[in-house]
């Protein structure tokens, strides 16, 4: 069976100094969590904030990349950096990893095609269109106001180009009317990479039962997160309540600007372990938004999106990716056969993707 998760942020993680060689405390992705989660790819994702400039940005994914193939290079009997589903299954025949690479927010790429071409000759297969604010591609659904009404004029012809190039368009974190946009202007199946389902918990970052059913007509896929306040709604309670998001985000900063400090790598890993301590939705919602999916629009519409590293706090007992066996388990416990399984764990995203790929 091919395990792919299509979302994890562990790029900006080897920029605060993770070797993924090592089985890392408060890390959850590194190669040892990979092998014994048995998944054969991940799309890293190369996360720009919505605050910076375009060309802030750009120097940001620029630093990623760099520590990226520095990893490659260190890991080259593991990992391969992988930039077509056929390879992938080459790699699994192989017993390589495929580390494949997405863009998460469309920012750096500015209003510049030629920055486009750039990304997808480094390998990166996918963009995701907007983070959290409204950029020249389009609407975030994080701002109330909207500033395109949807895709923006560039946008749209954005997409196009990114169907003749065999990118991937995903649509997690824009808004529902930049979501329709792209499915009206894509001629290939577009992707959410990290998104869950709105009926099951009312966030902004979860999708419609409509959307779902639209983006399995085209042939696109849902990719679950894993993130608490996208599975259930009263754990953004929860978290309000703690006091530790602001908290945290404190820290975090601090953190960041001197990774090499142990004083504040510690200080940071307590927030962490005070965020594991509230009281989390169980892991096995995940496969409740799974089935939703499913029941929405079918079973080739759905995969696994965790969202690793990009989320401070984990649903209970999936702290990690070695625990994502656990998934396929419950899949099969609830009489899921075979065959359905390897759709969810990878094949349904493998075929999106080559379908991208033409």
């Amino acid at each position: 069976m091919f395990v792919l998760d299509s979302h994890c942020d562990t790029p900006s993680q080897i920029v605060r100094l993770r070797d993924l060689s090592l089985d890392n405390d408060h890390a959850q992705v590194d190669f040892p969590k990979l092998h014994r989660g048995g998944v054969n790819a991940c799309f890293f994702a190369l996360y720009t904030g919505a605050s910076l400039s375009v060309d802030a940005a750009r120097i940001k994914v620029e630093e990623m990349l760099k520590v990226v193939d520095d990893t490659l290079l260190k890991n080259r009997d593991l990992a391969v950096l992988t930039k077509t589903a056929s390879q992938a299954l080459e790699n699994q025949r192989n017993a390589r990893f495929s580390l494949c690479l997405g863009l998460e927010n469309g920012q750096p790429i500015g209003d510049d095609f030629q920055q486009l071409d750039s990304y997808f000759d480094k390998g990166i297969r996918y963009v995701t269109l907007t983070h959290s604010a409204h950029n020249l591609i389009g609407d975030s659904c994080s701002p109330k106001q909207a500033r395109w009404n949807g895709l923006s004029p560039f946008g749209k012809q954005l997409v196009e180009k990114m169907n003749e190039l065999g990118m991937m368009v995903d649509i997690s974190h824009t808004s529902a009317k930049t979501t329709w946009d792209a499915l009206d202007v894509s001629s290939k199946p577009i992707i959410a990479s990290h998104s869950s389902c709105q009926t099951l918990c009312k966030h902004p970052r979860n999708l419609s039962d409509n959307l779902i059913r639209a983006i399995a007509d085209k042939g696109g896929v849902v990719q679950i997160a894993f993130y608490p306040e996208f599975l259930d709604a009263e754990f953004s309670k929860t978290l309000r309540d703690s006091g530790l998001y602001d908290l945290g985000e404190e820290i975090e900063e601090v953190f960041i600007a001197d990774p090499s400090n142990p004083g504040k790598r510690a200080a940071w890993y307590a927030v962490l372990d005070r965020l594991q301590a509230l009281s989390r939705p169980h892991w096995t919602r995940i496969v409740d938004h799974i089935e939703h999916a499913i029941q929405v629009g079918g079973v080739e519409c759905v995969g696994l999106g965790s969202d690793f590293d990009g989320i401070c706090v984990t649903p209970e007992g999936m702290e990690d990716i070695s625990c994502m066996p656990l998934i396929f388990e419950e899949l099969c416990r609830r009489g899921w056969g075979s065959s359905d399984i390897e759709k969810i764990a990878g094949a349904n995203f493998l075929r999106c993707w080559k379908d991208n790929l033409g």
